[in-house]
């Protein structure tokens, strides 16, 4: 499943350049598309409030 972030989101834009299909894009919460997301979970090793989590 791929990635979704949740309302811990703090919007530090740390996440965004650690996706390599450039699937985040910002806002006041960050957005993971899931149709371009490759569940390689890099955003989630650099997210310092582990906002990344994978979709149930």
């Amino acid at each position: 499943m791929a990635y979704k972030i949740s309302e811990d989101c703090i919007a530090c834009g740390v996440c965004q350049p650690e996706c390599p299909v450039e699937a985040i894009s910002e806002g006041d919460i960050y957005v993971i598309d899931p149709d371009l997301c490759t569940e390689c979970g890099a955003c989630a090793d650099v997210c310092p409030v582990d906002a990344p989590q994978p979709e149930e």
